[in-house]
């Protein structure tokens, strides 16, 4: 029997091309015991139907849960993720069926780490005012709107893992000093990247820019509330390129409401898509991205290579090369 794989549709343009470049699939084509197909349903969640028609699945948005698996007549044996982010699999009642989950870690790390750092850019040169003063006609406003400089400032990340410890490197070079709050990475690696580790209640109080670079977790979960955004300068800004949930939606309007702090960039949110209704929408001190800063030709295709081969290796009876484990969500 054929080692039967599904890609999401959410991987799909509007035009019903794949999102990166078809070539990402030649090494399925060559294996003549793989059939691989799109996923026919457009789904937000993978069903147990589903689970029980594939061997592999590369998801990219559609969660997996604990019923997803559940069936005894399902037939899965890998979801490979379009990503590093894991919390939309409950990878521990995959194991405990024996389904793997693979991520693609090092595709995505300077990706996102060039958005964070466009996000900074954007904020500091206050980008979207200044577009707007030429579309509506405010050139000569334009002494009102002053940016922040970099050389003095300190940016902060809130955790050093692949992401952080890209980003160090690229930021390094504009800021007076990086900091980084992280309980898993070791001071003297950072120290060798040219940041210095600190407490996070030590990164809140003097970080200008405050970078959300972690996974999602019970440890992380609204961990940018309102005591935390009450605790940074109120002229720093709060960029999230992890996931939404990292922060606390409601009390981070209040922040940049009050003027607790001056201004945020996010390319992910507590609701995704962003309700239309949502009071971030109109703050012109705030930027906003679909989840997609750090999608470019080359990122995705590179994302979906891994993911891609991940499912090959399984269906060749190999570890794949980046296995999530149960504990780590």
């Amino acid at each position: 029997m054929a080692f039967k794989i599904a890609s999401t549709r959410d991987l799909l343009k509007s035009d019903g091309t794949p999102a990166f470049s078809a070539t990402a699939f030649d090494e399925l084509d060559r294996n003549p015991d793989i059939d691989w197909e799109w996923l026919p349903e457009d789904v937000t969640e993978i069903t147990a139907d589903i689970a029980a028609r594939y061997d592999g699945l590369h998801v990219n948005l559609p969660s997996v849960t604990a019923a997803s698996v559940g069936r005894p007549d399902g037939r899965l044996k890998i979801v490979a993720r379009n990503g590093v982010g894991f919390d939309t699999v409950d990878v521990a009642a995959c194991a405990a069926r024996g389904v793997t989950v693979t991520n693609t870690p090092h595709a995505i790390r300077r990706p996102v780490a060039v958005a964070a750092l466009t996000m900074i850019f954007a904020l500091s040169g206050r980008l979207m005012a200044k577009d707007r003063l030429v579309r509506t006609g405010g050139w000569n406003d334009r002494t009102d709107f002053m940016g922040t400089g970099l050389r003095g400032r300190t940016l902060g990340l809130i955790g050093a893992g692949g992401i952080g410890q890209e980003l160090i490197p690229l930021a390094r070079p504009f800021f007076r000093e990086v900091v980084a709050a992280d309980p898993y990475v070791g001071r003297e690696r950072l120290h060798d990247l040219g940041a210095h580790l600190v407490t996070f209640e030590d990164l809140l109080t003097r970080a200008d820019f405050v970078v959300a670079a972690c996974p999602l977790n019970d440890e992380t979960r609204h961990l940018m509330n309102a005591d935390t955004f009450a605790a940074m300068k109120p002229t720093a800004s709060f960029i999230n390129v992890a996931r939404g949930p990292v922060h606390d939606e409601i009390a981070l309007i209040d922040a940049l409401r009050t003027g607790q702090i001056a201004s945020a960039a996010l390319d992910v949110t507590e609701q995704e898509p962003l309700d239309s209704a949502s009071p971030l929408i109109g703050m012109d001190n705030v930027i906003l991205t679909p989840h997609a800063l750090c999608w470019t030709d080359e990122c995705f295709e590179d994302i979906a290579r891994t993911a891609l081969r991940s499912i090959v290796d399984c269906s060749l009876g190999l570890e794949p090369a980046h296995p999530v484990e149960p504990a780590e969500n």
